[in-house]
């Protein structure tokens, strides 16, 4: 085989055969993924937990099925536990009779049996479905500097920035198998130059901007590249606390899967910017100013995917990525106050809060979790993109104040204080 990277003698023999032809195969795939891009090397993969981005067993992936019984049958194993992204299903989430059929007989007939293949290859627990692998909760947490060998473009943003990790924002599967090997190749991302900023981004907006917005700005604006973005610290503050964590991780999904990014720094915020401030910025880089009516701008131009634009919302989603503890109590405690200030008892609309298994069980030790079950809002731990992914949900009107979400499905976008009307107010 020819390769352009320098391999060390043991990934040479990997690659010959030594540990047998199932992982010499593992490692041929990364040798080839880290040609396509350049890379020069592989590096070990340095964090404790690995993250899988596929974890819904649809009917049509049968081809990852027949791999992951190759890769358990050969012993090629992930070297670390992982968690995974979050189920496409739950009972509890609305849905009716025909939409609950074709979930369970047609699109994800294969969830259980892929369950037990992701559970011999090495995920964590059942507890460790969700996108937000990085909360306290559910304990996978990189530490600065680690090599990651991840998919699930909102937790690869979050990691690269917000805790400084380093990892390329990798497709399902090869993420795997740079488990499997515990070595992925050094390009992108993972090299100094990789993360250096090509676009300065200056906030000049008169207040707060909100997260998801403003990301999704910033992700159309620079697609894969770095943004070094200026003039947020003065809204979101120079600490790293949980609320300004939950602010980026909303940002960070936005800038992913509205452009491409996989790194962005905040100034005097984010490690290396704290760290390396305008250093991590390249020569020539662009600008992009952001003020208030560049915000407005660029929600005023989300299309409407509905078929009737005026119908009356059907269901809501909040979470994509999952909410956070702090962030579930409060919205708790907002919709409580707006059903209160309205005069209703519960929400006006089917809703859905969506956050990790693990966030779920520490809520419901807190009196907030009957307060929201009181409310008439269902807590979940579904993906709500893979339940938008029912072709029968093209037709519903569905809201939600996740720009990932709307931009992968039919749901139509409204800020959070606009859900908060909506929700808990009589239904037009």
């Amino acid at each position: 085989m020819k390769y352009n990277m320098t391999l060390t003698p043991e990934e040479e023999a990997i690659l010959n055969g030594s540990q047998g032809e199932t992982m010499a195969k593992v490692m041929k795939t990364l040798v080839l993924y880290g040609d396509a891009f350049g890379a020069t090397k592989m590096v070990p993969v340095t964090s404790e937990k690995g993250h899988l981005v596929t974890s819904f067993g649809l009917k049509v992936m049968k081809p990852v099925y027949s791999l992951m019984d190759q890769l358990i049958e050969g012993g090629a194993l992930s070297k670390q536990k992982f968690s995974v992204d979050p189920k496409p299903l739950d009972p509890n989430v609305p849905a009716n009779f025909l939409q609950k059929t074709i979930f369970n007989k047609f699109m994800y007939s294969m969830q259980d049996s892929y369950d037990k293949q992701l559970a011999d290859m090495g995920l964590i627990d059942d507890k460790s479905y969700t996108c937000t692998c990085y909360m306290e909760e559910v304990g996978n947490i990189p530490k600065k500097g680690d090599i990651l060998s991840w998919a699930e473009s909102s937790a690869v943003v979050f990691a690269n920035s917000v805790l400084g990790a380093r990892c390329n924002r990798n497709s399902g599967i090869i993420e795997l198998f740079g488990s499997i090997v515990g070595k992925v190749p050094y390009f992108g991302l993972l090299t100094d130059e990789g993360r250096k900023a090509t676009w300065i981004v200056e906030v000049k907006t008169t207040k707060k901007p909100e997260a998801q917005i403003l990301g999704s700005a910033i992700g159309m604006k620079v697609m894969e590249d770095v943004p070094f973005v200026k003039g947020l610290d003065k809204f979101i503050g120079t600490e790293l606390d949980g609320d300004t964590k939950a602010y980026l991780k909303d940002f960070g999904a936005a800038t992913a899967s509205n452009g491409a990014v996989g790194l962005y720094h905040i100034e005097n915020l984010t490690p290396e910017a704290v760290e390396m401030g305008e250093n991590l910025i390249e020569e020539n880089a662009k600008v992009y100013v952001i003020d208030d009516a560049e915000l407005e701008r660029v929600q005023a131009n989300y299309p409407v995917m509905w078929k009737n634009k005026e119908a009356t919302p059907k269901l809501c989603f909040v979470g994509c990525p999952h909410l956070s503890h702090a962030q579930l109590i409060e919205w708790t405690d907002n919709v409580a106050a707006g059903l209160k200030k309205n005069g209703l008892k519960k929400v006006s609309i089917p809703t859905v809060f969506t956050a990790a298994p693990a966030v779920i069980d520490e809520f419901n030790k807190t009196p907030y979790a009957k307060k929201l079950a009181d409310t008439g809002v269902i807590l979940s731990y579904i993906c709500p993109l893979m339940y938008m992914n029912n072709p029968l949900c093209k037709s519903m009107p569905v809201i939600t104040n996740s720009n990932k979400l709307r931009t992968y499905t039919t749901s139509r976008y409204y800020r959070s204080d606009e859900i908060l009307d909506i929700i808990t107010k009589e239904a037009k």
